[in-house]
């Protein structure tokens, strides 16, 4: 979901993203990793936006991993291999304090190999810096701020004074849920209006994903339920695998655990 809204973000506000990261309003494009010569390692987190110079490639970050080095070293080379005369930027971006000496790693080392990158770890960002434009305010409650709460309330004043409609409600989706990662979110349901969240184009799409996985669940518990009848009556496996859909691992569990109730 994180990686879905910071995405968008940068999409769609990609001046915003440029003068922030690279100092000046460049005008920026998606590169599709698809464009490239190699399948991506994780499309799902990876953000590559480009202009004629320049190539900016952002990974936004919940929780470190120790293999992003590695990732921001290999696409270095691909965007190399497709455009050689381009500059690159290269940036990971935590979200969420972390104590994690991941967090700041900056470089890929293998034997006479070294490529390096830029991290940012928002928490130690002044919180200034994101009401410069509307497409960064989202990352407002997660910077240096001592208090998030004050600062969420001062962001959703911003938001009410942004005369475009869409984009309002935009910023404050986005807003609301990457809140979520350092505030309550009752508390953020007070301060950022639900019914300007409703109308934006990444609200609708995690709801949407909402539903899909909501639904998705409600299938397989009502598989589990008539799993769990056909195995009380002694049905074997594999006819309640063709009956349910389930794969033979889970109905095997479904069968241990009703056996282990029977026995108590």
């Amino acid at each position: 979901m994180f990686d879905n809204v910071c995405k968008f973000l940068a999409e769609s506000f990609s001046a915003d993203f440029a003068t922030w990261l690279l100092g000046k309003p460049i005008t920026l494009t998606e590169l599709s990793p698809s464009e490239l010569s190699l399948e991506p390692i994780r499309a799902d987190a990876l953000i590559l936006l480009q202009s004629d110079e320049v190539v900016l490639h952002l990974e936004f970050q919940t929780v470190p991993k120790a293999d992003i080095p590695f990732r921001m070293s290999d696409y270095r080379l691909r965007v190399y291999r497709k455009f050689p005369h381009k500059r690159m930027h290269q940036i990971v971006i935590y979200l969420k304090p972390s104590d994690s000496e991941l967090v700041y790693q900056t470089e890929f080392v293998l034997e006479n190999s070294l490529h390096r990158f830029e991290v940012i770890r928002l928490w130690e960002q002044p919180t200034e810096v994101f009401f410069n434009s509307p497409g960064l305010l989202a990352f407002a409650a997660l910077s240096q701020t001592e208090d998030k709460t004050r600062t969420l309330e001062e962001v959703a004043q911003v938001i009410e004074a942004l005369n475009d409609t869409r984009i309002r409600s935009n910023v404050a989706a986005s807003t609301a849920l990457l809140a979520g990662l350092v505030l309550d979110k009752e508390l953020i349901k007070k301060i950022l209006r639900s019914d300007t969240m409703r109308e934006s184009v990444i609200y609708q799409d995690i709801l949407q994903e909402g539903l899909a996985q909501g639904l998705e669940q409600g299938i397989e518990q009502k598989a589990q339920e008539i799993a769990i009848k056909m195995i009380n009556k002694g049905i074997d496996i594999e006819t309640i695998v063709d009956v349910t859909g389930l794969t033979i691992e889970q109905v095997q569990q479904l069968q241990a655990k009703t056996l282990g109730n029977q026995a108590e």
